[in-house]
């Protein structure tokens, strides 16, 4: 179980353009993005929760909990197939991208389950929602317990803490000494590993853009072959529950399953998906189409 319950607030929804420095390279500043004007009230960072210009919170933050989950699967590639559904609530804003989000990432090892709220824990609470105390994190369920790898606490079945671990580094720092010693073996990963784990985020963001406004019921339907989901969909229907929203009536956005082809990086059978997949390039910043 990956997951991550960070605040965020609006990004505003203004009636004129925002104005744009005389110090920023607009151009530069969008590369391949569309270059179009900037409704929210600031430039900077919230462009991660647009589409033109970023991929959401389950890519934003989620690149770090799905690189951990990789790494404890021992997963090299994409996930077999994906499925996502959430959307953005409460916000009467510029921004587009999901604001409360989940995900079901099908490892042929095991699946790695993922949950975003950025809303708090009920409407007009400053409590956010956290999973078995911690706000943002990766818990693996074993046979025998459960590991929280952020925390770093073993617990056996009956939630008794049993074991902790500490190490680990800092990344920061490891790569500014692979880049003055200029050699890659320094670092703690290679860079292509941090390229696997954005695309599986990817995966779950483009299922949830192909798809379609759904009724609980229907939800239900498409979750049904997937049991140890449903504790996260149930969660994710309470949390949308506590802040006012009628999870009955069509207000989320349900993605279909997506059936992923790990070595090519593409989605069998849904040419929309792989519209999306293959990106979206303005020139002159345009990469070359590569034919084998």
């Amino acid at each position: 179980m990956a997951f991550d319950n960070k605040p965020r607030s609006s990004c505003g929804k203004r009636d004129t353009p925002l104005p744009i420095p005389e110090s920023v390279d607009y151009d530069l500043w969008c590369g391949p993005a569309k270059k179009v004007p900037i409704y929210r009230n600031q430039l900077q960072y919230d462009c991660s929760f647009d589409w033109n210009t970023g991929d959401g919170e389950s890519c934003n933050q989620g690149v770090h909990e799905i690189d951990v989950a990789r790494w404890c699967l021992g997963e090299k590639g994409l996930p077999r197939r994906v499925i996502s559904l959430g959307g953005r609530f409460v916000f009467n804003d510029a921004c587009d991208v999901p604001n409360s989000q989940i995900a079901y990432y099908d490892f042929p090892t095991a699946p790695v389950l993922y949950e975003v709220h950025n809303l708090t824990k009920v409407r007009d609470s400053k409590e956010m929602p956290d999973f078995r105390g911690e706000g943002v994190g990766v818990i693996v369920e074993c046979e025998g317990g459960s590991v929280s790898l952020y925390r770093g606490i073993a617990w056996d079945k009956d939630g008794k803490e049993v074991q902790k671990f500490t190490g680990g580094g800092d990344h920061f720092a490891n790569f500014i000494a692979a880049v003055r010693k200029n050699d890659p073996k320094e670092l703690n990963a290679e860079i292509e590993v941090g390229h696997v784990s954005t695309a599986v985020c990817h995966t779950g963001n483009i299922s949830y853009r192909v798809g379609q406004k759904a009724s609980r019921t229907q939800m239900q339907a498409q979750l049904q072959g997937v049991p140890v989901f449903i504790p996260v969909f149930e969660r994710f229907m309470e949390h949308l529950t506590a802040h006012g929203i009628d999870v009955d009536a069509e207000t989320v956005t349900l993605g279909p399953w997506l059936r992923v082809d790990s070595e090519k990086e593409r989605f069998r059978g849904n040419a929309e998906a792989n519209r999306l997949a293959h990106g979206f390039y303005r020139e002159p910043y345009i990469v070359p189409e590569i034919t084998v």
